[in-house]
C-alpha cells in the first residue's frame, strides 16, 4: 500500500470517530499536510507530516505506515509518531490552562433544592 485517502488514515488512526467527521474536519481547516490546507480526497503517503487540531490541542504527527482499516487503538498507534515539540506544547499549554481555572474549583455537589431557588431568584431579581 503506497498512498491511502487523508480522511481513511485519520479514521484508521483513530484520530476520528467515523470518516465523516475526518472529513468535516480537513474541510473545517482543522488538518494540515506539511504546512498546507488540504482536501479529504488527498492521498499522504509515509513520511508526510500532518497538523492536527482537536479541541484545545494541535498535534504534529509524522505518518509511519499507512492503513485504510480500523484496528484496535495499539496497532492504531503504530501509523504514527508525533513529535517531542509538539508533546511539550500540548503539556505546557495544558499546564496554563489548569493554573488559569484552579482558582474556579468546580463544585462537589449539585446544589440542593432550596440553593436552586436561591439562585433562581437571584437571577429573577436582575
Amino acid at each position: 500500500m503506497n498512498k491511502v485517502r487523508i480522511d481513511k488514515w485519520l479514521w484508521a488512526a483513530r484520530f476520528f470517530k467515523t470518516r465523516s467527521l475526518a472529513k468535516a474536519a480537513i474541510e473545517g481547516g482543522k488538518v494540515h499536510m506539511d504546512g498546507q490546507r488540504i482536501k479529504a480526497s488527498k492521498e499522504i503517503t509515509v513520511g508526510s507530516t500532518l497538523q492536527i487540531r482537536q479541541g484545545w490541542d494541535i498535534k504534529t504527527v509524522e505518518i509511519i505506515a499507512l492503513s485504510d482499516q480500523r484496528r484496535g487503538a495499539p496497532e492504531a498507534n503504530t501509523l504514527y509518531r508525533e513529535t517531542a515539540e509538539s508533546i511539550a506544547k500540548r503539556e505546557t499549554e495544558a499546564a496554563q490552562r489548569k493554573a488559569l481555572r484552579g482558582g474556579d474549583a468546580a463544585p462537589l455537589k449539585r446544589p440542593t433544592k432550596k440553593q436552586r431557588r436561591q439562585i433562581h431568584g437571584f437571577w429573577e431579581k436582575q
